[in-house]
């Protein structure tokens, strides 16, 4: 028979009241408060902290306040830039790709409810994995809902509420959010020429 635990990260209905669970929460509340309120220049101690708190985090910088469920379920690829006030509820697998940019207040919500209020109001809950990929820009206030995918190189602008996977190289914005066009990585080169051109 599965525990809590196992059926909450299998993404399976479960309570979340269990006293296994309820000590996660409390150790990375504990984590996260050392986290938070760690000397800003102590690059060394949070580094630790969050080595300690998360699945993997490998140079990544995540400005305080932050905070998340368990941190367990949160994987972070390489150079992650956190703004302030991000929040992930990480009650399933979190995969952040390399070179991931979030701005202030941006939210990652695996967690979700029944819509059912019988179910609801019995305790049951229940999560869905997100991925966001390589290289992708997170805009301030957004919202990141259950299951979604983002792809690579993607650009999400400020405000906007993912509800649906977002394809590799596309710029999305709005609510719920919308693919508005494609990003041409050839423009980026021309745009970088341009610059380095003596003659502009």
């Amino acid at each position: 028979m599965p525990t809590e635990k196992e059926k909450m990260i299998a993404g399976e209905l479960y309570h979340g009241f269990t006293d296994e669970l309820n000590a996660d929460r409390l150790r990375a509340r504990e984590l996260m408060h050392d986290y938070n309120t760690s000397p800003y220049g102590d690059t060394t101690r949070k580094q630790e902290i969050l080595s300690d708190l998360l699945a993997s985090s490998n140079n990544a910088h995540v400005e305080a306040p932050f905070r998340c469920d368990y941190g367990y379920n949160i994987e972070l690829g390489k150079n992650v830039y956190m703004n302030f006030n991000c929040v992930i509820l990480d009650v399933c697998k979190v995969t952040i790709g390399d070179n991931v940019m979030f701005a202030p207040n941006v939210q990652i919500y695996t967690a979700a409810h029944p819509l059912d209020a019988e179910t609801r109001i019995s305790g049951l809950e229940f999560g869905t994995p997100i991925s966001i990929g390589d290289d992708t820009w997170i805009g301030g206030n957004s919202v990141v809902c259950p299951g979604v995918n983002i792809g690579k190189r993607c650009v999400i602008g400020a405000g906007s509420v993912v509800t649906k996977d977002i394809p590799d190289d596309s710029l999305a914005v709005g609510n719920p959010a919308r693919v508005i066009r494609q990003i041409d990585n050839s423009e980026r080169l021309r745009k970088i020429n341009a610059c380095m051109d003596p003659l502009h």
